[in-house]
């Protein structure tokens, strides 16, 4: 008999921890369960952790054996440095001459604020000879004897020779401190900003080995045998041991776990995922099937960690109103959380009775300008998420709704207030909140020069109604809210893909070199667990910045999801019309996998030459791929080689900007691998060959190109 197999998500929040059971064959969210963040326990979060996988086990019927995958997501190491709860950190610069010169000054890295007047806990000594264990003894006696507890190594060029920072930490092994070279954290140039990221890392390092070895143990002891993952900032999963190493990567992790629920779940394309919860909104692109990744700003400064671009709003569902002048001045940044209050919309009818609006100031400090309501049973805080429901913007069944009456109610003396009817003053407050939220919206909509006719607004978290509905109906943009909503965080860490990020530094790449740094981030996420046959790499090769990047991601499992309804013919047709914007009979299929349909159409343009926009949906109805103007071949494995070698070559542009290859997507069973961050022909048809190899002959491949202005 076949077992139900589940994959397992848990999101670690600063109040709550939830976990979700989604089934390995439909990724259908079966069980979903919360239980309050064990911070003062004495196993710490991992306590609550494996109170809530004991829950779910016993709602879904399920043994530990019957789970495929298992991964957290947490936000420890954030609010580890937001609260300064860090480790002293013993630098140990290494050089001699004029090198010496240059790490001496990273002593100054003890300047980096955590919070208000509390600085990084650095210690920082010298080694001028890596190969004299005597001096670097004398070096590690002196840091620890200021009270550092964790050890990071640097010296000028390790990226190119490591072998100084290994010979210190080898010696350095001997007196049992968590230790790190600054190459292992990033193979990137730049002394400063490497050494910075990678004393960020060793900071937070003693706490993060604590939990995971508590987390370690006690899953274990739970019977589990699926091994357990880890929350990345970049919207993927890593091994415990390699959390282990760079628990920096964990760093922004939370929203990152959002915008994979959204990106896996609701099968986004190309929109902006907008996670509300009660205080805030954390704002995220998908942009062409991926999340959008940048080198994140860590206490204030740059680094070389990769984490999701997210920016975040000070208005979420709880977010208080503020009036002057006879009009909403303003909503939030003060939330009805943040100040102890009780939304107004939840209360009963009996509760509001004789309520009267009356002006306070939530917390010390803060303006007296913001409005409450008080009432027969207490006082309560009039929010979006109240002027949502007034105005009828949240579901039903969503978790945010509330019985219309009192949202009605609520907002009855705020309208009085503001001369106006119940759903007149619920627009006021909306309309105040979402024009912050939308002004970081329309910032990202042109960052990433995404289609305004295309892009989708989804909303996720628990307040996500008081934010997403209101935003598309503002901005004429399609938005939907995401199911599950409440607990997309953790359906996100269920789903996420194991990832790896490999950058290197090489001037004048070859193939030879591109093709390893490819290799190295898919052996990297095999290593971690993924199945071989189911690894996705990116490559990307920057010739301003001599970086070559891969980026591979892969499931821990074949996946063999069935899903339950697949779209027919027509309405494939009908999206690709929409997104083509043109009439359906105008569209025609260019090519087919069993997994994708390639659409396109041609455009005529006046004085300049005919256009062939194409679209790749998948069997869903997802567009999977845009390309402005495309040639699509169909071809098989066996004979790829050849036909790929005669298409690059046409395709190839040649002016001011150098030779240029054309961007290359190859669709392949299940996959479509994206060689487009690769300009030259070379190393493009070898990454082509590299991602055949492994199949057979006959096999079908389709060739979507575009050639580069």
């Amino acid at each position: 008999m076949t077992r139900h197999r589940i994959r397992v998500g848990i999101d670690v929040g600063g109040t709550f921890t939830d976990a979700v059971a989604v089934d390995s064959a439909t990724l259908a969210l079966v069980a979903q369960v919360k239980v309050p963040t064990t911070h003062h326990h004495p196993d710490g979060v991992a306590h609550g952790i494996v109170a809530a996988l004991n829950r779910l086990l016993e709602d879904v019927g399920c043994v530990p054996e019957d789970v495929a995958f298992l991964a957290h997501g947490t936000t420890q190491a954030t609010n580890a440095l937001l609260e300064g709860d860090v480790a002293p950190v013993g630098l140990l610069g290494i050089g001699t001459g004029p090198g010496a010169v240059s790490t001496k000054r990273l002593a100054a890295l003890g300047n980096l604020e955590l919070t208000p007047g509390k600085r990084l806990p650095l210690h920082y000594a010298h080694v001028r000879d890596p190969d004299d264990p005597a001096g670097v003894r004398a070096a590690v006696e002196q840091v620890t004897a200021a009270g550092a507890e964790v050890l990071v190594a640097s010296e000028p060029f390790s990226v190119d020779l490591p072998d100084g920072e290994q010979a210190v930490l080898a010696v350095a092994g001997s007196y049992g401190l968590p230790m790190t070279a600054a190459n292992e954290i990033t193979s990137l140039y730049g002394l400063r900003k490497r050494t910075r990221t990678a004393v960020v890392n060793a900071a937070i390092l003693p706490k993060m080995l604590a939990t995971a070895d508590l987390v370690d143990s006690s899953i274990a002891a739970s019977g589990m045998t699926a091994p357990l993952m880890v929350m990345r900032c970049d919207g993927g999963v890593m091994s415990l041991e390699e959390m282990r190493r760079r628990p920096l990567l964990t760093v922004l992790s939370g929203p990152a776990a959002g915008v994979a629920g959204a990106l896996m779940q609701e099968r986004v394309s190309d929109g902006v995922f907008l996670e509300t919860g009660g205080t805030s909104t954390d704002i995220s692109v998908i942009r062409r099937g991926k999340v959008a990744v940048r080198h994140a700003t860590i206490l204030g400064k740059s680094s070389y960690l990769s984490a999701l671009d997210v920016r975040t709003v000070g208005v979420g569902g709880g977010s208080m109103v503020r009036l002057a002048g006879g009009g909403v001045r303003a909503v939030g940044p003060r939330s009805a959380h943040i100040a102890g209050l009780p939304y107004a919309c939840y209360a009963t009818p009996g509760d509001l009775r004789d309520a009267k609006l009356v002006a306070i100031s939530p917390l010390d400090g803060d303006p007296g300008d913001y409005v409450v309501l008080e009432a027969a049973g207490g006082r309560f805080a009039i929010t979006m998420t109240c002027a949502a429901n007034a105005l009828g913007r949240v579901p039903e069944g969503d978790f945010a709704a509330c019985e219309p009456e009192v949202a009605h109610t609520a907002l009855a003396p705020l309208a009085e207030a503001l001369d106006t009817d119940v759903a007149g003053a619920a627009m006021r407050v909306l309309d105040a909140g979402v024009k912050q939220v939308q002004t970081v919206v329309d910032a990202v909509v042109r960052d990433y020069r995404l289609d305004r006719d295309t892009a989708v607004l989804v909303g996720g978290g628990g307040g996500a109604a008081a934010v997403t509905p209101h935003l598309a109906a503002s901005t004429g943009l399609t938005g939907r809210i995401a199911k599950h909503n409440e607990v997309i965080s953790p359906v996100g860490v269920a789903l996420a893909l194991v990832r790896e990020q490999i950058e290197r530094i090489i001037p004048g790449a070859t193939q030879e070199h591109i093709l390893g740094v490819r290799n190295e981030a898919e052996a990297a996420v095999v290593a971690q667990g993924a199945a071989p046959g189911a690894v996705e790499v990116e490559v990307t090769v920057d010739p301003q910045t001599s970086t070559v990047r891969a980026i591979a991601t892969g499931a821990t499992e074949l996946r063999t999801q069935d899903r339950a309804r697949r779209a027919d013919d027509s309405e494939l047709l009908s999206v690709a019309a929409a997104s083509l914007k043109t009439d359906p009979q105008k569209v025609e299929v260019l090519a087919a996998t069993d997994a994708h349909t390639v659409y396109g159409t041609l455009q005529r343009r006046r004085f300049r030459k005919p256009h062939h926009p194409v679209r790749v949906l998948d069997a869903d109805g997802v567009v999977r791929l845009h390309a402005a103007n495309a040639r699509v071949a169909t071809t098989t494995v066996g004979q790829a080689p050849e036909l790929l070698a005669e298409l690059i070559r046409e395709t190839t542009t040649y002016g001011d900007g150098g030779v240029r290859a054309p961007s290359l997507r190859l669709l392949l069973g299940s996959r479509i691998a994206d060689l487009s961050g690769v300009l030259e022909a070379g190393p493009l048809l070898a990454l082509a060959r590299s991602e055949l190899r492994s199949r057979t002959a006959d096999e079908p491949v389709v060739a979507v190109l575009e050639v580069r202005s």
